[in-house]
Parts: C-alpha cells; sequence; structure tokens
C-alpha cells in the first residue's frame, strides 16, 4: 500500500477512542513504514502516565510517570498502512440486463479546481465521464476517448452525460453538455443549449451483453489495484445510470434506470435508489453533504425546508476523517486502573511514537472531588492543524528542545484540520481523530517562532495537570465525549469541574450537561478563552465524526457560503453558539471578546470587597500573571469578558481585568457594527480584556472563569511558586473546603 503523498511517517499510529473506562478495550493501529506484509516490523509498546506535555527546557519539561503497572510492555507485528485521501460514492455491482446494447450515464455537476488532472465524475464498467487534463468534458470506453472541445467553467452548473450505443458493428459514444443557470430569487431554470459530440467506431462489440456486475461509481474511478484514483472536486446532483435494448433510454419501457436524489438520508452515508430498485449508493471518506444544488434560488436557507434545493453533494480529492487502518494491538484497561492521562508509546528500534488516550472514572462514580474536563472534541477539530504561517525554520526549536518532530504542514497526506482548506479552497469541515493526529502528541510544538513554550489544546492543558499534580490534588477525568452521550450524570458526583485551556467547541448535549451541573450545586471553573464558541454536530452512523458549519460570525478560518450554514449532521444551524442563541456569558459570564498575537499580559484586581478577600489570599500585589510559559502572560492570546446583554448574570463579580495588551488584539467580529461603533457601545479598545469573575448560582452552585487562553501558562512559573498558582489554589480550597 502507497500513501498519497510524497512524505511519510517513519512510525506512527492512531486510537480508535480517546476515552475510556477500566475493563474498556482501546484497539491501536500501527504503520511502520517501508515493511510489507511478508516482512512485518518489530515494534515495542510501553505505558505512561502524563503529568505534563511542554517540551520548554525553561518550565518543567515533559513528565511521564512509569504505568507498567497498568500495562506490560509488549511487541507487535507492524506494517506500513496507507492513507486513501479523496471522497466518492460507490453502489453494490449492478447486474447488467440481458441484450443491453447501450449504456447512459448522467449526472448533474459543478466543478470547484479545474487544472492538469483528470477527475471522474462517474464510472460505470469500462465506460467513464470525466474531465481531462485540458479542462474538458470527456468520455472513454475501454481504450477509445474523445472529448468536447469547449473548457469548462469552475463554479458552473452543467449537466453532462454520456451514451453509449451499439448497432450494426459499430459503437456510438454521444457526449453532451449543457449549460444550466438560476435566478437567485426565482424558481426558473435557464438552460443553455446542449453541446454534442459523437465518436464512433467500426468493428466493435459492446462489453456489456453477458449480464455483468459493475458498481457504479460517482467521484473518482476504480484502479486495476482495486484503490480509487483521479477524484472530482466539486458538487455532484441527480446522477442516473440507464441501460438496455433500445436507444431511448430514458422513455424505453425496457430500459433499467437507476437515480439516486442527494436530498434523501441527508444524515446518513447511504442513499436509497430513487427507481426501487433497491441499489443502496454508499459515500466513502466523508463528502459534504446539504450543499446547494443548481436549483437553489435563495429563498430558503434551511435544507430541511427546502430539500430539492440541496440535492448536491460536494467531493474532494483529499477528503479524509478516517484512515480505515487495521488494528496492530488491543488493550484492554484493568477495572481499577486510576482515571488520568495516558500515553501508549511504540518504538520500532529507531523511530519512536506516543498515542495519548484518556482513563475516566467508573461511571456515575467519582473517585475524587475534583474532575478536569478534557476537550478532545477540541483536540480533533484542531487536529493536524498546518499553520499557514508555519516555516522550516521552526524545526530548529523542535530540535533543540527535543521536541515532537513532526508538523502537519509537512505531512498534508494524513488529512489537514477543520482550520484549512481542501485543494478546491472550500472549508475543510468534518473531523476525527481516526488517523495520526501529529498535534494531539506530547511535546508538539504549535507556534515555533516564539520564545515562550508555543503550545496549545492538549500540551498547554498539561500546564494544568501538572499544576495538579504538584499541589498534590488528586483528581478525575472526563471527555466531552462521555458528557455528550451519558449528559450531567458523569460529573453530577464531582464538587468542582475544571477545564482546561480552550474549551472551544461543543454539542447541544455537552452544554446541557454544563448547565445542569452548574445549576444543581456544581462548581464550574474555566479556566481558558475562548470557551463554549463554536457549535458542532456527531454524524448518527459514525459518531467519531464531528461537523462544524463556520456560519456568519465569529472569527474563523474560511467562512460557510451563503444557504450553506445548517448541519448535515443533524439539520440545525451551526455557527456560533452566540448566533443559536446561546452565549457563552450564559453558562460561565464570560464570552470571546478580542484576539491577538501568542502573547499575553498580566490582570489588575480590581475587587476589594471583604467577602472576596479569600481569592487573593497570599497575594500582596495587585498585578497578577504578569509572567508565563504560554505568551509570557497569563492573560493572552484569546480573551473573554462578562457581558450582561449577552447573560453574564447580575450577581457577577469581577475579580481583576486584563491591561496593557499589545497593538495586535483585535475586538472579534461579532463584536463590531462600523468601523467606530461596536454591538456593545463601548469603544473597541475598552472591550480588548480577559475578565476574571465568579458568581454563585441558586442551589448552591457556582463559576469561577478566567477568560484567557494563557492562564493555565502561568501555573508552572517559577517551579509552581507564584500569584496565578496562588489565586488558583485558594479557588480550590475554597470550594473544597480545604483549610
Amino acid at each position: 500500500m502507497i500513501l498519497k503523498t510524497e512524505l511519510r511517517v517513519p512510525l506512527t499510529g492512531y486510537t480508535d477512542r480517546l476515552s475510556a473506562r477500566g475493563g474498556d478495550t482501546i484497539a491501536f493501529k500501527v504503520s511502520a513504514l517501508k515493511h510489507t506484509t511478508e516482512q512485518p516490523t518489530n515494534v515495542k509498546s510501553w505505558l505512561t502516565q502524563s503529568i505534563c506535555a511542554d517540551p520548554n527546557p525553561s518550565g518543567p519539561g515533559i513528565i511521564e510517570r512509569d504505568a507498567s503497572q497498568w500495562y506490560e510492555t509488549a511487541t507487535h507485528n507492524a506494517y506500513e498502512q496507507g492513507i486513501f485521501a479523496g471522497s466518492f460514492a460507490i453502489t453494490t455491482p449492478i447486474k447488467v440486463a440481458a441484450n443491453t446494447n447501450c449504456v447512459q450515464i448522467e449526472a448533474t455537476v459543478w466543478p470547484t479546481l479545474l487544472n492538469d488532472t483528470v477527475q471522474c465524475i462517474a464510472q460505470f464498467g469500462s465506460l467513464r465521464l470525466y474531465i481531462n487534463s485540458d479542462n474538458k468534458l470527456s468520455c472513454s470506453y475501454n481504450e477509445h476517448t474523445f472529448s468536447l472541445t469547449e473548457h469548462m467553467q469552475a463554479r458552473s452548473w452543467m449537466r453532462a452525460s454520456v451514451h453509449l450505443e451499439h448497432r450494426n458493428g459499430e459503437i456510438q459514444l454521444t457526449l453532451s453538455a449543457k449549460i444550466l443557470t438560476h435566478a437567485i430569487g426565482t424558481s426558473s431554470e435557464q438552460n443553455s443549449a446542449a453541446t454534442t459530440a459523437t465518436y464512433r467506431v467500426n468493428d466493435v462489440s459492446i462489453d456489456f451483453s453477458e449480464q455483468s456486475h459493475y458498481p457504479f461509481i460517482i467521484a473518482a474511478e476504480q484502479t486495476d489495484t482495486d484503490t480509487k484514483a483521479n477524484h472530482f472536486n466539486g458538487k455532484i446532483e441527480s446522477p442516473e445510470l440507464c441501460f438496455g435494448s433500445n436507444a431511448a433510454l430514458g422513455k424505453s419501457n425496457h430500459a433499467q434506470r437507476y437515480s439516486w436524489n442527494f436530498a434523501h438520508s441527508m444524515s446518513s452515508l447511504h442513499i436509497a435508489d430513487a427507481e426501487g430498485h433497491e441499489v443502496m449508493l454508499s459515500l466513502v471518506n466523508f463528502p459534504t453533504r446539504a450543499m446547494k444544488s443548481s436549483t437553489w434560488n435563495g429563498n430558503e436557507m434551511c435544507w430541511r425546508h427546502a430539500p430539492d434545493q440541496y440535492n448536491a453533494i460536494h467531493f474532494h480529492d483529499d477528503d479524509l476523517v478516517d484512515a480505515n487502518w487495521d488494528t496492530t494491538f488491543n488493550y484492554t484497561l484493568p477495572v481499577d486502573m486510576p482515571s488520568g492521562v495516558y500515553v501508549m508509546h511504540i518504538s520500532d528500534g529507531q523511530h519512536t511514537d506516543a498515542m495519548p488516550f484518556f482513563v475516566c472514572a467508573p461511571k456515575s462514580q467519582a473517585t475524587n472531588k475534583l474532575c478536569v474536563l478534557v476537550s478532545t472534541f477540541t483536540y480533533a477539530i484542531y487536529g493536524n492543524h498546518a499553520r499557514p504561517d508555519w516555516e522550516p525554520n521552526w524545526q530548529e526549536q523542535v530540535q533543540a528542545w527535543n521536541a515532537y518532530p513532526h508538523n502537519p504542514a509537512q505531512y498534508p497526506g494524513y488529512g489537514l484540520s477543520t482550520y484549512n482548506n481542501h485543494s478546491d479552497g472550500s472549508g475543510i469541515c468534518h473531523a476525527s481523530h481516526l488517523r495520526p493526529l501529529f498535534n494531539l502528541r506530547p511535546g508538539y510544538i504549535t507556534f515555533g517562532n516564539t520564545s515562550c513554550s508555543g503550545l496549545r489544546h492538549f500540551q498547554a492543558d498539561s500546564h494544568l495537570l501538572s499544576w495538579l499534580d504538584a499541589m498534590n490534588i488528586d483528581f478525575d477525568v472526563i471527555t466531552d465525549r462521555e458528557l455528550h452521550d451519558e449528559g450531567v450524570a458523569c460529573i453530577a458526583a464531582y464538587d468542582m469541574l475544571l477545564t482546561g485551556s480552550h474549551p472551544e467547541y461543543h454539542t447541544a448535549q455537552t452544554l446541557d450537561a454544563l448547565h445542569a451541573y452548574r445549576n444543581t450545586g456544581g462548581h464550574l471553573s474555566y479556566l481558558g478563552g475562548n470557551g463554549f464558541y463554536w457549535r458542532i454536530a456527531l454524524h448518527p452512523e459514525h459518531e467519531e465524526t464531528l461537523e462544524i458549519r463556520r456560519a456568519e460570525a465569529g472569527i474563523r478560518a474560511w467562512a460557510a457560503e451563503p444557504g450553506e450554514y445548517y448541519q448535515a449532521f443533524d439539520g440545525q444551524y451551526g455557527g456560533l453558539w452566540r448566533r443559536n442563541g446561546r452565549p457563552p456569558q450564559a453558562l460561565c459570564g464570560l464570552g470571546f471578546s478580542a484576539q491577538g498575537q501568542f502573547n499575553g499580559s498580566y490582570y489588575q484586581r480590581s475587587n476589594t470587597d471583604a467577602e472576596y478577600a479569600w481569592v487573593f489570599e497570599g497575594i500582596e500585589d495587585d498585578i497578577v500573571g504578569d509572567f508565563g510559559l504560554c505568551g509570557a502572560g497569563a492573560a493572552g492570546f484569546e480573551l473573554d469578558r462578562a457581558d450582561k446583554q449577552l447573560g453574564t448574570p447580575d450577581n457577577t463579580i469581577v475579580l481583576a481585568s486584563s491591561k496593557a495588551h499589545s497593538d495586535d488584539f483585535i475586538l472579534v467580529p461579532e463584536e463590531m457594527l462600523t468601523h467606530l461603533t461596536t454591538l456593545p457601545g463601548p469603544n473597541a479598545d475598552e472591550l480588548v480584556r480577559a475578565d476574571m469573575v465568579w458568581f454563585d448560582v441558586p442551589n448552591g452552585g457556582s463559576v469561577f472563569a478566567v477568560g484567557s487562553i494563557t492562564f493555565c501558562g502561568s501555573l508552572p512559573h517559577n517551579d509552581f511558586e507564584n500569584n496565578v498558582s496562588r489565586l488558583l489554589k485558594n479557588v480550590v480550597d475554597h470550594v473544597l473546603n480545604v483549610r
């Protein structure tokens, strides 16, 4: 098997799940380069518990503890396993009717990437309809190939067809293209005249006459090795396949006709044949559904309300959410394994890799008073983010710190993140952890051009875990997957719930669970920034796959097309939770306000009420956090502030606010009205801040929130002896009644 990319990682792997409990089994899927099935590689595996994943020598460094009591070192046979990106649709084999002398393929297409590559629209047996390397509509039958003379236009709808007919010892290939136009705001469609050409060959037989079986393939073609190639980039709607013994296939009672309406079964990976033949079309590699089709008129934005206007699927040559590797070895967790963060290491003697996973406490049973919510949905959404500012010289710091060596920008063939774009420029809206994720590794550096640690997500969250370890505070972990599946029951028994540095992506179920926890006596500490921001959905048939629609407003890596804001997975309006009527302020008192470069400033104490003096006990200075491993300050990069108009409770106490941010910080777009005015009212400069707040909730619940992504990065400073560390310890001790 060959990886469809020039660069490959010598040894890597992934797990079939990111979190588990005692008694559960995790499958580890490993690929070792340059080995065949006849020559396996011996790969050793061993287990550690992760305490800190930051390779910066100015901090604690990477700290892992031996966990061999929970897993005995083992050796496994590993092989090279390929990555085969590119989405397509395929049916089960269709039996060709006896005495077939004509076959026709039709589809409405909207190409998005016209370059010098062949892109197959549809294939049935040896008959292909495709775009050739000159960007012309083409067809082929066995070795016979011909094209129309006109070039195709990108982002323009066309009804394309090829008709194969055998008559009197001659085959005829008729190729047709008809441009479709539609006036937005009307229901009328204007079709241009069809461009048609016919190619004839004498003394050639047709090979569809022996009741053969072929799959109908859309948006790719099958090679001799049973892999798919020449993937189509763009939208396809209303594909049809006809064959029979009469040239007038569309009208003949003797014709056998198959068609698929892509507006049907929108949230599924399978679409039934609309003609009643029970031939199922299966989608591979998650092409994007709920896409506007050629008849979209702009009068309806939700596919559930006008399904016939969303009869299109967007295919990409680089779609990939699941590598589908074979399992190399399984690990069943001991039932008494402590909750925490663990890392399965692998080595072939020359190369190594490390796969983190999260062990939760037994279901609905807390083994400690405090729980850390691990944001695995956010980890997956950012999985393999290839930063546009990445430069090869970043590797110099990686080497100097002996950090994780591989960067997604170097290995795009493993699939990129929803913060990147497809090769045709459209935004990537699907994510999964079912492939090697380089930025989900101990020692990975997100920003390689900073003097600080340059961490985000898993590695940045380890600053909190290392602080808990240094403070001798026992804790359990729960991930947002359990929160989604089990609701508040998985966290209800904990006195205190801490988030990490960036709990950004949430489902309705996870938000419901957090609200219920807070409102029934739990204490929520939100220790990050830009949290609870984007809405996502899980696929009902493949729940490891997440969907994000970057709809109106928000700081976005890309923008969804108008009319494509509703999620295909659940039919709900995507985008910001704020746009869905659930702003973060309503949960934790704070919401995203400003973003800058990866640098930080400090908080200045603003509350001196004796009632809240315990928060600052042992802290003499009003300045808190003018230091840190991330951004060199506790208030940095992305900042959240209180706003009563958006749901910050009236009883919220602002304990401190950040000051002196650099000029690169800007107000988020959803807060701007004009270049001079903001939605809240004050000048933009006044809204560039992080607020640190506390508020009580009826029934005994409470919330502490800091509103900064870099807050946790200040905890390890000076071997954990600093005022940020002291402040958080005061909060934890207060909630847990430790005095």
